[in-house]
């Protein structure tokens, strides 16, 4: 029989006629033929009302006892999940991240999954039982529950999609779809049929809040289709896939934009091999996650180094770059908060010319300054002052026709 998952989000489950609504997806399926495993996170708010609690008892809460606290809303949604499934004449059995042995490393409150023993679920399916899984939740080595960090229960369900050999992960969230920008800004965004994984991956690291990049990374690594779809109405979604040929006829696929970013520029570095190579040691040390890098040499001798970072790490890279900035001889370190991330994204821009020069000249038409541009073979993003960035982010969409359906744009 095929399997199929479906996660449902947080505003999905958030209170008991939620949890109803989405058991009825989950038996449609059942009546479809699927065997179905269900991934739920914490029921709406929960999981930061916990943080909240930890942070008023302790300022600093030390990371695993996080990791014990947090798992603790995902295993109440499960377990009320199966609860409600039980009352339908079906039956149901829920799992922790522990109980189906989700190994991951022991990085607290960011861990990485290393394995998924799917055993145990298919030996509950086999009996026709529907399988309910804790989102954001695994167990290291050690036997410690860790927390998979931001979008830890897209995660969870593409993991467990590729594990069990799913057909398809189905993603349930409070919109229908992925959209070709954020509709909170720009207005006029419409919604995508469906997106590569590559595309998506970008679009998800770069600010678009729909889903998590190490959920896509899974979905690409495994083949796994994912649709993305409303949970409170009955329509297709968005389907995140592999490229297909077509796919290239659209040069800019969306646009989206990325705030809480700081940005750290070393100036005057010494520009010999292995300084790079030391900086960024310090920063993996403290375990910073970097976005964009820009290395430009201003003599022989000395160089400037930037790079862009979540804000949320900025404690921990200054640090770092207190650490190092004397044995890479650093004349200065200077650091801006007051910044957010424009991009555009799109597989089309491998065949078509243009794209920076239209994407340039709609921020300089709109009088958005622009502080710095990194590029990959898909998109383009530029660094703006923050309260700048909607306004950047809305001449973009304007500029690329993100207020149209794929085939009705010019090239």
């Amino acid at each position: 029989m095929a399997i199929i998952v479906q996660k449902f989000g947080g505003t999905s489950v958030a209170d008991a006629e939620k949890i109803r609504q989405a058991t009825k997806r989950v038996i449609r399926a059942v009546k479809d033929g699927f065997s179905v495993v269900v991934v739920a996170s914490a029921r709406g708010k929960q999981t930061d009302q916990l943080v909240k609690d930890a942070l008023e008892l302790n300022p600093n809460p030390p990371k695993r006892e996080m990791d014990q606290l947090l798992s603790t809303g995902e295993q109440q949604s499960v377990s009320l999940f199966a609860m409600a499934l039980d009352a339908s004449g079906y039956d149901a059995i829920s799992f922790t991240g522990s109980q189906i042995r989700m190994m991951t490393d022991s990085v607290h409150t960011k861990a990485r999954i290393v394995s998924v023993d799917a055993g145990r679920i298919h030996r509950q399916l086999d009996q026709g039982k529907i399988v309910i899984v804790a989102g954001f939740q695994g167990i290291d080595e050690h036997d410690n529950i860790t927390t998979l960090g931001r979008g830890g229960s897209d995660t969870t369900a593409v993991a467990l999609a590729a594990s069990v050999g799913a057909e398809q992960c189905e993603i349930y969230t409070d919109v229908d779809g992925i959209y070709t920008s954020d509709p909170r800004i720009f207005k006029n965004a419409v919604k995508l049929n469906q997106i590569s994984y590559d595309e998506m991956l970008e679009m998800a690291s770069l600010g678009a809040g729909v889903m998590h990049p190490r959920a896509i990374e899974f979905g690409k690594k495994y083949d796994i289709t994912i649709h993305v779809r409303s949970s409170s109405e009955d329509k297709e979604g968005t389907l995140i896939t592999h490229e297909v040929p077509q796919m290239e006829g659209v040069v800019v696929s969306g646009a989206t934009i990325q705030r809480d970013m700081a940005k750290i520029s070393l100036v005057g570095v010494d520009n010999i091999p292995g300084n790079a190579a030391k900086v960024f040691a310090h920063l993996a040390k403290a375990k910073v996650v970097v976005n964009d890098i820009v290395q430009t040499e201003i003599s022989p001798e000395k160089a400037n180094l930037s790079f862009m970072i979540e804000i949320s790490d900025l404690a921990a890279a200054r640090e770092a770059m207190d650490k190092i900035k004397k044995d890479v001889n650093c004349q200065n370190v200077f650091v801006r908060e007051d910044i957010a991330e424009v991009s555009v994204i799109g597989v089309g821009m491998r065949s078509h010319y243009g794209v920076a020069e239209k994407m340039f000249g709609a921020l300089a038409e709109a009088k958005v300054n622009i502080d710095s541009i990194t590029t990959s073979e898909i998109r383009i993003s530029c660094a703006v002052d923050e309260d700048q960035a909607e306004k950047a982010l809305e001449a973009v969409c304007s500029a690329f026709q993100l207020d149209k359906p794929a085939d009705l744009r010019n090239a």
